[in-house]
């Protein structure tokens, strides 16, 4: 009897609860929808809108190493920085990384852009190579997305409308510039008569991120959306990006650029790129030259992602481990010596636990992977920083 009454109950819970999970109503009366239909029919921004343009770099960018480049949006002056290869400076003139903050009362804000070098790929997003991505502050104090919007083949110079009929009052911007092509112009368009200013005090501290194609974002579905712009939001730190795609091999004409950088901390990307001989050969030499130019600031290295086309792979897998490998043998003797101290080594994870389903073309994460990869070094990073008084 016992066990009948106790199966009764459990298939009454069961049905509750599946009553609970699969039918959610909830009913409404007309006056919720005439409500809901007046918002429709008053629109905030008017069809015949007409546009002011502020060009980005005079309210002023974020993120970037160097102020005195010839074009505001480059991230590096690759006359004055000699070494690079075509593939490479390209890279360099890029804006990844580099963000607009700003404040409007504007109900809608637009973007007019003049390109420069366009790039393509397979395997990321236009929305992130040639696009914008907004985010606004929202009421609990929190970077939150508000719009992407990239542009259309043939129309490149058009002006971008990223979003409209928003609630009057000011709102805090942060618009995150395209991660891969050249910009040679950027104007912000808000309604006219509204203003648009810089706003000051959001991120603190410099951290400079220098890396391979994780580092500057490939496979991101938005130019936010890179693992340092992630960590940036998350932490509050102002993150200086220097992904290099595919090009992250501690080359010392890199190392003349991070040498004139001067920023609080170094977060590098460094094993992505390189084999394990170059790792050997070149880890150390990389290291001292950081440690002569940048004394007493930490130095914090992350262990390369595991990679899922190395699951059914012997020799991409044995490859891979390799970097892995030497990496950390380098390490495990170097962090002895005192000369070391203020040089770190962390993991890094772009995948959930026991998972393999993170990543858009066997190398690189999407959306999610970095940012469990942003949220697998955020930790340990802050702790560091934390030892320097860099809060």
């Amino acid at each position: 009897m016992k066990k009948i009454i106790f199966a009764a109950a459990v298939l009454f819970m069961a049905c509750s609860c599946s009553q609970k999970l699969y039918n959610v109503t909830k009913s409404y009366d007309d006056k919720h929808f005439d409500k809901l239909q007046q918002v429709m029919d008053n629109p905030t921004t008017p069809k015949d809108v007409s546009y002011s343009f502020t060009e980005a770099s005079d309210i002023g960018l974020v993120g970037k190493m160097f102020y005195d480049t010839p074009n505001p949006y480059h991230r590096i002056d690759t006359v004055k920085y000699k070494g690079m290869n075509k593939g490479e400076n390209f890279q360099a003139r890029s804006s990844a990384g580099l963000a607009v903050i700003f404040s409007t009362n504007s109900s809608s804000i637009s973007v007019k852009t003049e390109w420069g070098q366009k790039y393509v790929a397979n395997n990321t997003m236009p929305l992130a190579y040639s696009g914008y991505d907004l985010y606004i502050k929202n009421k609990k104090g929190e970077w939150q997305w508000a719009a992407s919007a990239g542009v259309k083949p043939g129309k490149e110079e058009d002006n971008i409308v990223l979003i409209k009929d928003m609630a009057a009052g000011e709102k805090q911007c942060i618009l995150y510039m395209p991660n891969y092509s050249e910009v040679r112009s950027c104007k912000i368009g808000v309604t006219v008569g509204s203003y648009i200013k810089k706003l000051d005090g959001q991120f603190r501290n410099k951290i400079v991120f220098h890396g391979s194609s994780y580092t500057q974002g490939i496979s991101i579905s938005r130019s936010g959306m890179s693992y340092p712009m992630q960590f940036m939001r998350h932490t509050g730190m102002q993150v200086l990006a220097f992904g290099m795609s595919g090009n992250c091999k501690m080359q010392t004409y890199f190392a003349d650029v991070l040498v004139d950088v001067d920023a609080d901390a170094y977060v590098f990307d460094a094993f992505s790129n390189p084999d394990y001989l170059m790792i050997k050969e070149r880890l150390q030499p990389f290291i001292d030259r950081m440690i002569e130019a940048h004394p007493g600031k930490p130095l914090i290295f992350q262990q390369t992602i595991y990679r899922e086309a190395r699951n059914f792979s012997l020799t991409y897998d044995a490859r891979e481990q390799a970097k892995m490998d030497m990496a950390s043998n380098i390490f495990s003797q170097l962090l002895k010596d005192p000369k070391y101290a203020d040089v770190y080594f962390i993991q890094t994870n772009a995948c959930a636990k026991g998972s393999h389903e993170y990543s858009v073309d066997g190398v690189h994460p999407d959306d999610h992977g970095y940012y469990l990869w942003s949220k697998s070094i955020e930790k340990p990073i802050l702790s560091i920083l934390a030892k320097y008084g860099i809060q």
